[in-house]
């Protein structure tokens, strides 16, 4: 890969769901107001930058921010960017999960009927060995567990690492090279 190119993370807009801190995995729900103006934002940020690659997880969350931000008409669903399967958890506060098993969290405990966190690292990394293999700075609208793990992945921590990065709704990272060191070179940016 070109040590030069970028590779653009955006964590889609609010939801109801994440405003409150509730588990939304494969649960299909639309952006709030706010996650609207925060895409229009994004987009505004982006500044129309061309991208040889736009890529999109099939959920509406992100595809919407997608679209808002002025991206939908060149980018291409990647079925692999779909959020952390989080399987009985889906749905649920950290605080309800807790109240039965104290200290959970995903990242070390995993969840029954989902996802381990191997698994998401898997998709993450295909979906980068395909970024790789195409042309020009690409950018990714996704959601934030997944971009966690993928950004873990791609400097060389172990997936779970991804627990130490934030990423708010609406926001704006940056992956590239230094020589030939692969970084994070923005984390976490609100438009």
């Amino acid at each position: 890969m070109d040590r030069a190119r970028e590779i653009w993370l955006v964590r889609h807009g609010e939801t109801a769901w994440s405003r409150i801190g509730k588990h939304t995995g494969r649960s299909d729900i639309p952006l709030t107001e706010e996650g609207e103006r925060q895409a229009r934002a994004v987009g505004a940020y982006l500044g129309g930058r061309r991208f040889g690659q736009v890529l999109v997880s099939p959920l509406r969350r992100a595809r919407h921010t997608c679209e808002l931000a002025g991206y939908a008409p060149v980018a291409r669903v990647v079925p692999e960017l779909v959020e952390w399967d989080y399987g009985a958890y889906e749905r649920r506060l950290t605080s309800e999960v807790r109240a039965e098993i104290p200290g959970w969290t995903i990242w070390t405990h995993g969840v029954p009927g989902g996802e381990a966190v191997d698994e998401v690292a898997a998709r993450a990394r295909r979906v980068m060995a395909s970024v790789e293999a195409g042309e020009g700075d690409a950018v990714i609208f996704a959601h934030g567990h997944l971009l966690r793990v993928l950004a873990a992945c791609w400097v060389g921590l172990p997936p779970a690492a991804g627990g130490l990065l934030s990423i708010g709704p609406g926001s704006v990272s940056v992956l590239g090279f230094e020589t030939e060191r692969r970084v994070v070179r923005r984390w976490n940016l609100q438009p």
